[in-house]
């Protein structure tokens, strides 16, 4: 796959953060949607998968784990990288127990980003 045909959902409760992560994917020549909610994210994934979700893990409502697990119930295995400005041990070891490809404290270094998801869809930056 062609790192411009990457697929990636952001999911972020805050929308400062949404527009820079999108902007940085973009200017990486990824494709990128935002979603403001796990529900939101949810409900739109059944109609449109991507390839790779940026997931933050402190959101109101559904949080982040509990989108993971979600997934995983519904067999959907998309590689999630983690991002959190709260680095927790125990909700790290959760999330990577859950399948997350990697786990990234906020403020978020650009080329980490960009490394995660290349690794998480093998594809070569």
């Amino acid at each position: 796959m062609d790192k411009s045909q990457i697929r990636v959902a952001i999911v972020d409760d805050d929308e400062s953060v949404r527009k820079a992560l999108k902007r940085l994917l973009r200017a990486a020549n990824l494709n990128a949607e935002t979603f403001a909610s796990g529900q939101e994210f949810l409900a739109a994934v059944a109609s449109s998968c991507p390839d790779c979700i940026v997931l933050d893990v402190h959101m109101p409502g559904m949080n982040g784990l509990d989108v993971q697990r979600r997934l995983i119930q519904e067999s959907r295995r998309l590689p999630v990288v983690v991002i959190t400005g709260h680095d927790e041990p125990q909700t790290r070891a959760q999330c990577l127990a859950a399948g997350a490809t990697a786990y990234l404290r906020k403020p978020i270094d650009d080329q980490a980003l960009l490394a995660a998801i290349y690794r998480a869809t093998g594809v070569d930056p």
